[in-house]
Protein backbone atom coordinates (compact mmCIF):
# COMPACT_ATOMS: atom_id res chain seq x y z
CA UNK A 1 0.00 0.00 0.00
CA UNK A 2 0.97 3.83 -0.26
CA UNK A 3 2.52 5.24 2.35
CA UNK A 4 1.22 8.94 2.66
CA UNK A 5 3.09 11.99 3.32
CA UNK A 6 6.08 10.46 1.51
CA UNK A 7 6.31 11.67 -2.25
CA UNK A 8 6.10 8.56 -4.55
CA UNK A 9 9.30 8.18 -6.47
CA UNK A 10 9.09 9.42 -9.93
CA UNK A 11 8.42 6.92 -12.58
CA UNK A 12 11.25 5.76 -15.21
CA UNK A 13 9.34 3.99 -18.13
CA UNK A 14 5.70 4.66 -19.40
CA UNK A 15 3.20 2.98 -21.72
CA UNK A 16 2.31 4.27 -24.18
CA UNK A 17 -2.11 4.63 -24.29
CA UNK A 18 -2.49 6.81 -27.47
CA UNK A 19 -0.91 9.16 -29.52
CA UNK A 20 -2.88 12.39 -30.36
CA UNK A 21 -1.87 14.26 -33.53
CA UNK A 22 -3.10 17.25 -32.39
CA UNK A 23 -2.85 17.49 -28.91
CA UNK A 24 -5.50 17.62 -26.23
CA UNK A 25 -9.48 17.76 -27.22
CA UNK A 26 -9.46 20.78 -24.54
CA UNK A 27 -6.94 22.70 -26.30
CA UNK A 28 -9.36 25.48 -28.14
CA UNK A 29 -6.49 26.97 -30.54
CA UNK A 30 -6.62 26.37 -34.04
CA UNK A 31 -5.02 23.11 -35.64
CA UNK A 32 -2.33 24.29 -36.89
CA UNK A 33 -0.88 25.84 -34.08
CA UNK A 34 -1.34 22.52 -31.67
CA UNK A 35 1.38 20.24 -30.64
CA UNK A 36 1.29 16.75 -30.92
CA UNK A 37 0.91 14.27 -27.21
CA UNK A 38 0.88 11.25 -26.07
CA UNK A 39 -1.00 9.76 -23.45
CA UNK A 40 0.78 7.17 -21.18
CA UNK A 41 0.86 5.15 -17.68
CA UNK A 42 3.82 4.61 -15.88
CA UNK A 43 4.83 1.37 -15.18
CA UNK A 44 5.52 1.60 -11.06
CA UNK A 45 2.91 3.52 -9.81
CA UNK A 46 0.44 3.64 -12.92
CA UNK A 47 0.43 7.62 -12.78
CA UNK A 48 -1.82 8.64 -15.85
CA UNK A 49 0.39 10.97 -17.36
CA UNK A 50 0.51 13.16 -20.87
CA UNK A 51 4.04 13.37 -22.55
CA UNK A 52 5.22 15.56 -25.66
CA UNK A 53 6.84 13.62 -28.21
CA UNK A 54 10.35 14.71 -29.48
CA UNK A 55 10.23 16.69 -32.90
CA UNK A 56 9.23 14.17 -35.58
CA UNK A 57 8.78 10.96 -33.41
CA UNK A 58 5.70 9.08 -33.27
CA UNK A 59 5.79 6.55 -30.50
CA UNK A 60 3.36 3.36 -31.14
CA UNK A 61 0.69 2.52 -28.89
CA UNK A 62 1.88 -0.29 -26.23
CA UNK A 63 4.98 0.65 -26.24
CA UNK A 64 7.63 1.06 -23.43
CA UNK A 65 9.14 4.66 -23.53
CA UNK A 66 11.62 6.17 -21.50
CA UNK A 67 10.70 9.17 -19.23
CA UNK A 68 13.58 9.42 -16.64
CA UNK A 69 15.89 11.54 -16.16
CA UNK A 70 18.56 12.02 -19.12
CA UNK A 71 18.49 10.55 -22.39
CA UNK A 72 15.47 10.01 -24.21
CA UNK A 73 14.77 8.61 -27.48
CA UNK A 74 11.14 9.58 -28.54
CA UNK A 75 9.97 11.93 -25.61
CA UNK A 76 10.65 15.73 -25.01
CA UNK A 77 9.17 16.00 -21.57
CA UNK A 78 6.47 14.68 -18.89
CA UNK A 79 3.78 17.68 -19.72
CA UNK A 80 1.59 16.72 -16.49
CA UNK A 81 -0.73 14.14 -14.63
CA UNK A 82 -3.58 13.89 -15.57
CA UNK A 83 -6.87 11.40 -14.21
CA UNK A 84 -9.11 8.50 -15.73
CA UNK A 85 -11.38 11.01 -17.03
CA UNK A 86 -9.04 13.21 -18.94
CA UNK A 87 -7.95 10.03 -21.38
CA UNK A 88 -9.18 10.05 -24.95
CA UNK A 89 -11.50 6.67 -25.50
CA UNK A 90 -8.47 5.07 -27.67
CA UNK A 91 -6.35 5.38 -24.43
CA UNK A 92 -9.60 3.94 -22.33
CA UNK A 93 -9.66 0.91 -24.46
CA UNK A 94 -6.33 0.00 -24.47
CA UNK A 95 -5.36 0.39 -20.36
CA UNK A 96 -6.77 -2.60 -19.49
CA UNK A 97 -4.27 -4.17 -21.85
CA UNK A 98 -1.08 -2.63 -21.32
CA UNK A 99 -1.92 -2.72 -17.38
CA UNK A 100 -2.34 -6.31 -17.67
CA UNK A 101 1.32 -6.58 -20.18
CA UNK A 102 2.61 -4.49 -16.73
CA UNK A 103 1.80 -6.87 -14.47
CA UNK A 104 2.92 -9.54 -16.45
CA UNK A 105 6.30 -7.59 -17.13
CA UNK A 106 6.70 -7.18 -13.60
CA UNK A 107 5.15 -10.78 -11.91
CA UNK A 108 7.34 -11.02 -8.79
CA UNK A 109 6.09 -7.53 -7.40
CA UNK A 110 2.40 -8.68 -7.53
CA UNK A 111 3.04 -12.72 -6.17
CA UNK A 112 4.90 -10.73 -3.38
CA UNK A 113 1.64 -8.82 -2.76
CA UNK A 114 -0.03 -12.22 -2.42
CA UNK A 115 1.92 -13.54 -0.27
CA UNK A 116 2.94 -10.19 2.06
CA UNK A 117 -0.74 -8.98 1.86
CA UNK A 118 -1.90 -8.52 5.51
CA UNK A 119 -4.75 -7.24 7.92
CA UNK A 120 -5.37 -3.48 7.16
CA UNK A 121 -8.11 -3.18 10.24
CA UNK A 122 -9.62 -5.84 12.37
CA UNK A 123 -12.59 -6.36 9.99
CA UNK A 124 -10.74 -6.13 6.58
CA UNK A 125 -7.78 -7.67 4.95
CA UNK A 126 -6.00 -6.42 1.94
CA UNK A 127 -6.76 -9.31 -0.23
CA UNK A 128 -10.73 -8.34 0.15
CA UNK A 129 -10.07 -5.34 -1.43
CA UNK A 130 -9.34 -7.05 -4.80
CA UNK A 131 -12.74 -7.56 -6.81
CA UNK A 132 -13.98 -10.88 -6.60
CA UNK A 133 -12.16 -11.64 -3.38
CA UNK A 134 -14.44 -12.38 -0.50
CA UNK A 135 -13.87 -13.98 2.99
CA UNK A 136 -13.82 -17.10 1.77
CA UNK A 137 -11.31 -16.87 -1.01
CA UNK A 138 -9.12 -14.79 1.38
CA UNK A 139 -8.82 -17.19 3.54
CA UNK A 140 -8.02 -19.92 1.20
CA UNK A 141 -5.14 -18.07 -0.12
CA UNK A 142 -3.93 -16.96 3.43
CA UNK A 143 -4.42 -21.17 4.03
CA UNK A 144 -2.43 -21.82 0.81
CA UNK A 145 0.42 -19.76 1.23
CA UNK A 146 0.94 -21.17 5.26
CA UNK A 147 1.90 -24.20 3.05
CA UNK A 148 4.22 -22.81 0.60
CA UNK A 149 4.43 -18.89 -0.45
CA UNK A 150 3.57 -18.67 -4.21
CA UNK A 151 6.02 -18.34 -6.58
CA UNK A 152 3.86 -17.31 -9.88
CA UNK A 153 0.47 -15.89 -10.35
CA UNK A 154 -0.28 -19.07 -12.60
CA UNK A 155 0.42 -21.18 -9.60
CA UNK A 156 -1.72 -19.07 -7.19
CA UNK A 157 -4.38 -19.78 -9.90
CA UNK A 158 -3.72 -23.53 -9.14
CA UNK A 159 -3.14 -23.74 -5.95
CA UNK A 160 -6.69 -21.45 -5.32
CA UNK A 161 -8.94 -22.74 -7.65
CA UNK A 162 -11.22 -19.69 -7.36
CA UNK A 163 -8.84 -16.84 -8.34
CA UNK A 164 -9.16 -17.46 -12.30
CA UNK A 165 -7.35 -15.05 -13.48
CA UNK A 166 -5.10 -13.13 -10.87
CA UNK A 167 -3.36 -10.48 -13.06
CA UNK A 168 -6.64 -9.46 -14.39
CA UNK A 169 -7.90 -9.08 -10.38
CA UNK A 170 -5.00 -6.57 -10.14
CA UNK A 171 -5.55 -4.80 -13.34
CA UNK A 172 -9.63 -4.29 -11.95
CA UNK A 173 -8.19 -3.08 -8.72
CA UNK A 174 -5.51 -0.54 -10.22
CA UNK A 175 -8.01 0.39 -12.77
CA UNK A 176 -10.87 1.01 -9.66
CA UNK A 177 -8.06 3.33 -7.77
CA UNK A 178 -7.16 4.62 -11.06
CA UNK A 179 -10.57 6.17 -11.27
CA UNK A 180 -11.62 7.11 -7.71
CA UNK A 181 -9.36 10.06 -6.45
CA UNK A 182 -10.83 9.64 -3.20
CA UNK A 183 -10.83 5.79 -3.03
CA UNK A 184 -9.99 5.02 0.57
CA UNK A 185 -7.06 2.31 0.50
CA UNK A 186 -4.83 2.37 -2.27
CA UNK A 187 -2.84 -0.82 -3.16
CA UNK A 188 -0.92 -0.54 -6.06
CA UNK A 189 -1.45 3.28 -6.80
CA UNK A 190 0.04 6.91 -5.72
CA UNK A 191 -3.43 9.30 -4.61
CA UNK A 192 -3.72 12.47 -6.98
CA UNK A 193 -2.13 15.67 -6.81
CA UNK A 194 -4.33 17.79 -4.96
CA UNK A 195 -4.69 21.33 -5.92
CA UNK A 196 -1.98 23.59 -4.19
CA UNK A 197 -5.25 25.92 -2.27
CA UNK A 198 -7.03 22.47 -0.52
Amino acid sequence: MTTRGKPPEKEEFAWILDYLPYGSTDDKRPSYQKKPLVQAVGENHFVLMELVPKEGKVPEIQSRVYIGDGDRDLIDHVKHRIGHKDLSHGAQLELPFILESTVKHHEDRFVKFFNDAHPITNRLHMLELLPGIGKKLMWAIIDERKKGMFKTLEELHERVGGVHSPEKVIVNRIIDELKDDNIKYRLFTTPPRRPRNQ
